[in-house]
């Protein structure tokens, strides 16, 4: 979050009638109350898996070390931030882009990132900016938000979510200088196109590690959506008011978009009352704001998950969720080993009784245990022996498995006949099976 800069919020009534139509976590208690329900006839958004937005904090806190300790705008670290969220988003089935700018004579990027489907006339919108200062790896600030954003567009994959309106997530470069990224974003957008985005949400310092639990005071629907999930969970929330206007949303509040979002505090110091409210101590919410000790350590975890679940909330229900798609599954899951450093093997699936071709987002299902999924090349094969490649080798990434749903066009080819999940151990001492392996048309 950048404090420096001063967006004076102004109420803007028509904001009202361009509101998404339709619009309406995780406690750290024994027995957490329930997460509110979805409106009548909406899909209620999954559980975000904290595990996952801290395994991508991981991530980036990575790129940092290996990048001067920081991912600021026009450094390598920016860049290699930039490079590590769109390869997830593209393995997802998402259309992405990279626009570049130049700001203070070193060059920024914008990622936007497109879920296939839903009226283009009506964009529901979550985003975040990816950098840090140069002083540290940002991980709070804000890689909090940043991954939180990257795994509710990753379940969105995972569910085959099928919204009424178009989903999509930007991740914005130069932020800590200005709003740079998410301003040029907005400025390039004509008038119509801008009139399309029916909510944009942001997401800025998500994990605070002395946190409250601040929502955004602008449109007012929004604003409701976040309320209504926290008075679900029992948690009681303020409207922000350290950084308002500070974050990208002042980018597309000043353009006439609705906003809303969610924050956890950064420099200012908790309250008694706030104490009494939410825990914690009357220090800063975030002791490290803008220091080199913004790292992998400072994050409150209870906060991130939370919050995550919060905002996926809000995009499921903004988004005017439908019922999944009908389309028949085919599925094998028989285990079979793959050989460490060996030969290549298959798990097949025989389709039949489908018309036609194979969908242009053809749902594959990958559920590989595996020691050191690095090691991994995994494809698709169609009937007639066409290759997808769902995941390439890369040496470097120590995690376990590959347990996802990868998009494929696979509208060229036939749909019936047998199609084959085929994995290769490129490399040695690490072994695993593909215990599962489904398409959904």
């Amino acid at each position: 979050m950048n404090l420096s800069v001063h967006r004076r919020a102004t109420a803007l009534a028509a904001l009202t009638a361009l509101a998404v139509s339709g619009l309406a976590g995780t406690t750290a208690s024994a027995t957490p109350p329930a997460a509110p329900s979805a409106p009548s006839g909406a899909l209620a958004a999954p559980d975000i898996p904290v595990a996952n937005v801290k395994q991508h904090l991981t991530d980036l806190q990575s790129i940092a070390t290996a990048n001067g300790g920081n991912r600021a705008h026009g450094r390598t670290g920016y860049k290699a931030s930039i490079d590590f969220v769109k390869a997830k988003l593209d393995a997802a089935g998402y259309t992405t882009t990279v626009t570049q700018f130049t700001y203070n004579g070193t060059t920024g990027y914008n990622l936007i990132a497109d879920w296939p489907g839903g009226d283009p006339n009506q964009i529901v919108m979550a985003g975040s900016h990816l950098d840090s200062v140069s002083s540290g790896a940002g991980i709070n600030d804000n890689g909090s938000g940043s991954a939180a954003v990257l795994e509710i567009a990753l379940a969105v994959a995972r569910a085959n979510y099928q919204p009424n309106k178009h989903l999509r997530f930007g991740w914005w470069g130069a932020e800590e200088l200005g709003l740079i990224g998410s301003n040029r974003y907005v400025a390039s957008l004509p008038t119509a196109e801008r009139a399309k985005i029916s909510g944009y949400l942001n997401f800025d310092m998500i994990g605070s590690p002395n946190p409250g639990y601040f929502v955004y005071d602008d449109d007012p629907t929004i604003e409701q959506t976040f309320k209504d999930y926290f008075a679900g969970i029992g948690v009681p929330t303020e409207i922000e008011t350290e950084g308002d206007g500070r974050s990208d949303h002042a980018s597309f509040k000043n353009a006439g978009i609705p906003v809303g979002g969610l924050f956890t505090g950064a420099s200012r110091v908790k309250t008694s009352a706030q104490v009494q409210k939410w825990g914690g101590t009357a220090a800063a919410f975030d002791r490290c704001y803008h220091s080199s000790c913004d790292n992998i350590s400072n994050i409150n975890d209870t906060a991130l998950d939370r919050n995550s679940d919060a905002a996926a909330h809000a995009v499921w229900t903004l988004s005017g969720a439908t019922t999944p798609p009908t389309g028949p599954v085919f599925e094998n899951a028989a285990d079979v080993s793959i050989p460490d450093n060996g030969a290549a093997v298959t798990s097949t699936v025989t389709v039949s009784g489908v018309a036609g071709n194979a969908p242009a987002t053809l749902k594959v299902g990958v559920d590989i245990i595996h020691t050191w999924r690095g090691d991994l090349v995994v494809d698709l094969v169609a009937p007639d022996g066409s290759v997808y490649n769902l995941k390439p080798f890369s040496s470097g990434d120590s995690a376990d498995n590959v347990q996802t749903t990868y998009t494929v066009n696979a509208s060229t080819e036939v749909a019936n006949g047998a199609w084959k999940l085929r994995v290769q151990d490129k490399a040695a001492q690490d072994t695993g099976y593909i215990n599962n392996f489904k398409l959904t048309f």
